[in-house]
């Protein structure tokens, strides 16, 4: 077939003045269409309809053909019909050619994506009993006119909107019609079709605020969380992500978790974000399908294959928690739980750039007391070696006999709790949302040495660690020059020295007053700040 494309673009618009030729996202208002059409997978004639020397030059250069509009058709009166009719009879004359089908492209609709229009030329050409198609958006409401200075329902009943007879408004997007309909005064024949955009592809600019509302989607980015979480690494690179996630306002936001990881697909869906579980053997390739803007990896160490690949498709890649060979190649490299360990640039190490919970931000710290009342044993979202067990076992008569108070806070992934019921005087919490008010409560806490200890030394709490694997010993922060008391891997600690040294603490108020001391100097309370303005720069850049 042969089609041709007409952008009609005036010169003396009224609303935005100038405004094909206003710079939107860096680029002319006029481009965008253009930028459609000629990416359209058709063959498409596409001529600049307009009575202003300025726009047909701009368009010229974008590699359009151009059609000097006659004055008389160039006022605030003149429809578009006469318009489009006067530049489908000059493009016959210049192409020696007869068209099939003649489409409108207005330059107010930028956001429109070329498979959208491909998709309704498509519809066109397969569908011969179809004479025009228009592209429009929903317009169902409560909606009202005026006839004789008395507004009159356009319903018959007050419904819910789902209720409503549906309505639709064309928008600028295109209106494609057959050169058998089209006339100077019409453009649309008898069997007509809607396609109905969403999002930014229906938007229409004819104010202010319909610019500024484009300028958002144009930069608005498609940010992709790569992360893992199950029972044996446990979820704290879930919560991680989700922390950075909820930070973000302005972009769009999708997980992906790794075929092992159902455990932070059921905990990321149920904070109704977008989460897919890999589909593929290889996740370079669900990646890919999604074609994000951004990765933020948040699944333990890369290696550089990995994070190259990634790289080769223009992707921005920032790594968390990366001591792998393909954190050298990622944009930006964040190891809070980590000293530092490399000269790299925009790679950040240690405490100011953990990331905390609101809870904790806005937690009071803690007063030590003289006298130890209240015990919080906290492993964790899974606690894999079930240490909460053991360190009941290790404590519950002593803590009985000074009657002291043994709280347990499981999380999400905890599946151990048979194993804890039938201790006396223990108080069992699952999965809890103010887990800081516990910290505040306690006088000693237990905890392994993840995420957890930064929350504590937040607050300020005295706390006793045990590492739940080897990768955990190397994470700087949860030792004696920040206020731990560390018992290294936690299934090498026997009962009696998991006793002995809590009970020395437990005797030792200038021990724990100490310990919460240097948990207070640290500003972690910033950290989250810092993280956010290096993403955003990132993402901005």
């Amino acid at each position: 077939m042969n089609i041709l494309v007409v952008i009609p673009a005036r010169g003396g618009s009224k609303g935005i003045p100038r405004k094909n030729l206003r710079l939107l996202g860096g680029r002319p208002l006029l481009y965008y269409s253009i930028r459609n059409a000629l990416n359209s997978s058709f063959t498409l004639d596409v001529f600049v309809s307009s009575e202003d020397d300025e726009i047909l030059n701009a368009a010229q250069k974008f590699d359009v053909k151009t059609h000097k509009r006659n004055q008389n058709i160039a006022n605030d009166r003149t429809t578009l019909d006469p318009v489009i009719y006067d530049c489908y009879v000059h493009a016959k004359s210049c192409e020696k050619r007869e068209y099939d089908l003649i489409i409108t492209m207005q330059p107010t609709s930028p956001l429109l994506q070329t498979k959208t229009l491909d998709s309704a030329i498509d519809k066109m050409i397969n569908n011969t009993d179809i004479d025009t198609i228009i592209a429009a958006k929903d317009a169902t409401h409560l909606s009202w006119r005026k006839e004789n200075q008395i507004y009159i329902p356009n319903y018959k009943e007050r419904v819910n909107r789902q209720y409503l007879t549906p309505e639709f408004t064309e928008t600028g997007g295109f209106l494609i019609t057959r050169s058998s309909v089209i006339s100077k005064d019409t453009r649309i024949g008898e069997n007509v079709d809607l396609v109905i955009l969403k999002g930014g592809e229906k938007i229409d600019i004819d104010t202010y605020e319909d610019w500024n509302l484009c300028e958002y989607y144009l930069r608005k980015k498609h940010i992709l969380f790569v992360v893992t979480g199950n029972n044996t690494v446990g979820l704290g690179h879930v919560y991680n992500t989700l922390l950075i996630a909820n930070d973000i306002l302005n972009h769009q936001i999708t997980f992906l978790v790794d075929k092992k990881s159902e455990l932070a697909f059921s905990v990321i869906k149920e904070k109704n974000y977008p989460v897919i579980m890999q589909k593929s053997k290889n996740i370079l390739d669900d990646i890919k399908k999604i074609a994000p803007n951004i990765i933020i990896n948040d699944r333990l160490d890369t290696n550089k294959e990995y994070v190259k690949e990634l790289k080769s498709q223009d992707f921005k890649v920032i790594n968390f928690e990366d001591l792998g060979s393909g954190c050298e190649y990622a944009d930006s490299v964040i190891n809070a739980i980590y000293p530092k360990k490399t000269t790299l640039p925009n790679h950040y190490f240690g405490q100011e750039y953990f990331i905390l919970r609101d809870e904790f931000i806005l937690s009071d710290v803690k007063i030590v007391n003289s006298e130890v009342k209240n015990i919080l044993i906290t492993f964790g979202g899974v606690d894999p070696n079930n240490y909460t067990e053991k360190v009941i076992r290790s404590i519950c008569d002593f803590c009985n006999d000074k009657n002291i108070i043994i709280t347990v806070i499981a999380g999400f992934g905890y599946s151990s709790y048979d194993s804890i019921i039938s201790y006396k005087n223990v108080i069992i919490k699952r999965n809890i949302s103010n887990i800081s008010d516990y910290m505040l409560q306690a006088d000693l806490i237990f905890t392994s040495a993840g995420r957890t200890v930064y929350e504590v030394a937040s607050i300020g709490t005295p706390a006793i660690v045990m590492a739940q694997n080897e990768r955990e010993m190397t994470h700087f922060f949860a030792s004696v020059e920040y206020g731990f008391y560390n018992l290294g891997l936690g299934y090498e600690v026997s009962n009696e020295d998991i006793l002995f040294e809590f009970i020395s603490l437990v005797n030792s108020f200038e021990g724990r007053k100490h310990m919460s001391e240097l948990m207070k100097k640290q500003d972690l309370k910033s950290g989250r700040k810092r993280v956010h303005k290096l993403i955003q720069d990132l993402i901005q850049d």
